[in-house]
């Protein structure tokens, strides 16, 4: 059996879907940080079946709540002495800044290049979130 050993002080991003964890990497440009950050992947979970985890052994400032439209069932956890000070249900935020972008070709964000993708949700049961500039609906990759 793998054993993953525990951090002192740090991030753990767990519950992740199986499989999204480089996608997360990637969205939080954790390849940048000058710390030790592990991707375990298809871990077993009693809850989901199987799940990927990220521990970041550094404090990261980052927006954490984006996390939330990448996946609405991750957890932060965020550990000081080797306990978890800090437990952070992430949930859908209300806008998301350029991380996705609009494909409408007419959004006027195709035109002017410099302007952020902003998006806001407008179906939280759902999880669909539309251009603030076109309202087209968000496409997740």
């Amino acid at each position: 059996m793998l054993k993953i050993d525990s951090i002192e002080r740090g991030v753990v991003i767990d519950h992740i879907q199986a499989g999204r964890s480089m996608e997360i990497y990637h969205y939080l440009n954790l390849d940048k940080l000058d710390c030790t950050v592990a991707i375990i992947k298809n871990v077993k979970s009693n809850q989901m079946g199987r799940k990927d985890i990220i521990k970041i052994e550094n404090n990261i400032d980052t927006e954490l709540a984006m996390l939330g439209f990448i996946d609405s069932n991750i957890t932060v956890n965020i550990i000081d002495g080797g306990t978890i000070i800090e437990k952070m249900k992430i949930t859908l935020p209300k806008h998301i800044t350029n991380i996705v972008k609009c494909k409408n070709p007419r959004c006027i964000t195709s035109v002017e290049q410099e302007l952020p993708h902003v998006f806001h949700l407008k179906d939280e049961q759902r999880g669909v979130y539309r251009c603030a500039y076109c309202e087209q609906e968000a496409e997740r990759d």
